[in-house]
């Protein structure tokens, strides 16, 4: 069956498929991390990849529990959130930030891929027990690095999240 176009349903939902977003845009990207060589290397990449979600940025833990909870003069990252994290920071490091968030009611659940310079299997090993969603290393840049803003494009396209931590 065709509409008044001429077109048949599958070629109408194929239309409908090409103008949806590639992804969910209303998942807030919040990249931790004190070097402002690798945030902008990472928000470049993410933006050559094709993802347009808002990104915030912060320079450490406190930094991004403040967004977080919008504490201070700016308003809260809207929640759902995708978080990638550094492990060494000034202040407050990546793991210290890790416990404080999975000790908080309010942003326990929140999705965590550890992003970092740190081969250290004690680092990983922390970071787990935190519940990370994943644990890459920026020193695999290049193609892995590629790889990797791909494999989070599919996870934010493929993986439903809440609107609240209701």
């Amino acid at each position: 069956h065709s509409d008044c176009s001429g077109r048949t349903k599958r070629q109408q939902s194929e239309s409908k498929l090409a103008k949806s977003p590639r992804i969910d845009d209303s998942v807030t990207i919040l990249l931790v991390d004190d070097d402002a060589v690798d945030v902008r290397g990472v928000t470049r990449a993410l933006r050559k990849q094709g993802i347009d979600n808002p990104i915030v940025t912060a320079g450490n833990g406190l930094e991004a529990l403040a967004l977080l909870r919008g504490d201070g003069d700016l308003p809260a990252v809207p929640a759902p959130q995708l978080i990638l994290l550094d492990i060494n920071m000034p202040r407050m490091n990546g793991i210290e930030f890790l416990a404080t968030v999975r000790d908080d009611r309010e942003l326990c659940k929140t999705v965590i891929f550890v992003l970092t310079t740190s081969d250290d299997e004690r680092d990983m090993v922390a970071a787990y027990k935190h519940h990370i969603a994943g644990y890459i290393l920026k020193e695999r840049a290049g193609k892995d690095f590629i790889d990797l803003v791909g494999m989070l494009e599919k996870f934010v396209i493929t993986v439903r999240f809440p609107q609240s931590s209701a």
